[in-house]
């Protein structure tokens, strides 16, 4: 799932890679300087994450967004952001950019990139943040003094920088390889990507094409691509790690009941200790369980927030989305996110080579479900070669790591090859075909799922409860090595 399109110019030509994982934090949120004639309030936080960059290739930054409760409701609702004049958006140190989505026919601030103002490497540490809440805009009107729940977020992302990039190695065991469209057999023809204009599909020189017509991995009927399909070759921000189980906890924490229950597969939230799965290293339960009839959500914990979440299906990865004011990438975006600019390398992995070390299995690794869980070995999490489920995010980016031996891609984003399955947007079916790059708003609809039109798995009530036009890229912990290829569809 990544993640939000920006509008905006840097020049990225290289790794910048971090050190460790990251522990965003947020902390000391208060309320400041209301506005009772504008309906606006400044939020204050401290904001701070480890091993962040900025230099004159590319940049980290933490997307932050904003959930306020009313006194009088159970209901955790998104907070609008605004900068109009008087509005305060500032980070000491940092810059601060606003991203907007389409919230019905208004366009509204749904939460802001911070990074940092200056080239650095190390924590970051952007003290007394002010981001300015449109509270009339958020549907809320705020008598003066009245207590109100605030719950501030922030998510780690990655700038991927606007320009041409590859699809397809050149390589000859990734199945469903994107091709340029002169090609018969044997090694596939890398495709460049020169604009975000349309893209003719078909077997035909200076077209996109792919290795497979047909199952899984077909690149579809022959067609168009529109202007309107995210190509990659915009400039966007990527989730630098996967959803941790930590994140996922969070998300279901802040939901009411009802939507709670369609987003853990099928599992009732008044059923206190259980969850629907609790194997593969999946350690999500419910420590104080809801109430059907009071509409009371359950209260959810995990003993391994810092792993990756698996047994997330497109629809949970989709109403995160949608609930954090981002949106999926497209998987020719999953391929400019790993490859970046860089000429192809037959049958390559995220991090730029086309070999894969192992981690040897379970018993090289150490402090099993803790924020330092570590393996002595690997660059990659895949059959074998795993804690008996998905790893730690980041895992192997430790100090003095190469992009490599970090298992990073050429921008610095992780677990891009393995761990767990990213799901992009597919170009091998016309509902994917379809989307338009459209962020999330903030909220969901009353039956938990996301709501964003033209996402895929839209049913005709305009909600996502299919996967119908989503993807598979990158393998998992679970899968052969070859799926992780950058090419493999």
């Amino acid at each position: 799932m990544k993640r939000r399109e920006i509008m905006g110019v840097m020049v990225a030509l290289a790794l910048a890679l971090p050190a460790v994982a990251n522990y965003v934090q947020v902390q000391n949120v208060e309320l400041r300087n209301q506005q009772t004639w504008a309906k606006t309030v400044e939020v204050a936080f401290d904001l701070s994450w480890e091993n962040s960059w900025r230099n004159d290739l590319n940049h980290d930054a933490a997307w932050v967004f904003i959930k306020f409760k009313a006194p009088t409701s159970n209901h955790w609702q998104h907070a609008y952001l605004t900068d109009a004049d008087g509005a305060i958006n500032k980070a000491p140190g940092g810059v601060v950019d606003l991203g907007t989505s389409m919230v019905g026919e208004e366009e509204r601030a749904v939460g802001a990139f911070i990074y940092s103002a200056n080239c650095q490497t190390g924590t970051v540490n952007y003290t007394r943040t002010r981001l300015t809440w449109d509270y009339g805009a958020s549907g809320y009107n705020w008598e003066q003094g009245e207590e109100i729940g605030l719950s501030v977020h922030a998510i780690e992302m990655v700038y991927v920088s606007e320009g041409p990039f590859y699809v397809g190695s050149g390589g000859t065991t990734e199945s469903g390889s994107f091709t340029e469209g002169a090609w018969v057999s044997g090694a596939t023809i890398p495709f460049l990507i020169t604009s975000e204009d349309a893209i003719e599909i078909g077997p035909e020189a200076g077209k996109l094409w792919g290795t497979s017509q047909s199952g899984n991995n077909t690149i579809g009927s022959e067609g168009t691509l529109p202007a309107a399909f995210p190509k990659g070759f915009a400039p966007f921000y990527c989730m630098k790690y996967e959803i941790t189980q930590g994140q996922y906890v969070e998300f279901l924490n802040l939901l009411p009941y009802a939507q709670q229950n369609n987003r853990i597969n099928g599992s009732p939230a008044d059923a206190p200790g259980t969850y629907a799965h609790g194997a593969d290293r999946h350690a999500i339960s419910i420590a104080v369980s809801g109430d059907a009839g009071e509409g009371a959500p359950a209260t959810y914990t995990t003993d391994h927030p810092y792993v990756a979440c698996n047994y997330l299906s497109w629809m949970d990865g989709a109403a995160y989305a949608d609930w954090a004011g981002l949106r999926p990438m497209t998987e020719l975006e999953y391929e400019k996110a790993c490859r970046g600019p860089a000429e192809p390398v037959a049958n390559e992995y995220a991090w730029g080579t086309a070999s894969i070390s192992s981690t040897g299995g379970s018993a090289n690794y150490a402090n099993l479900g803790l924020f330092n869980e570590s393996v002595s070995q690997g660059n990659a999490i895949y059959s074998g070669s795993n804690p008996g489920g998905p790893a730690r995010v980041g895992i192997f980016a430790t100090n003095g790591a190469t992009r490599v031996s970090a298992g990073a891609t050429y921008w610095g984003i992780m677990e891009m090859s393995g761990n767990l399955w990213e799901r992009p947007v597919s170009v091998g079916h016309n509902t994917g075909r379809n989307f338009t790059g459209l962020t999330g708003d903030g909220k969901l609809s009353a039956n938990g799922h996301a709501s964003v039109d033209l996402w895929p798995g839209l049913s005709v009530g305009g909600e996502v409860t299919g996967a119908t036009g989503a993807g598979f890229r990158g393998g998992s912990w679970k899968h052969a090595a070859s799926y992780a290829r950058v090419s493999d569809r």
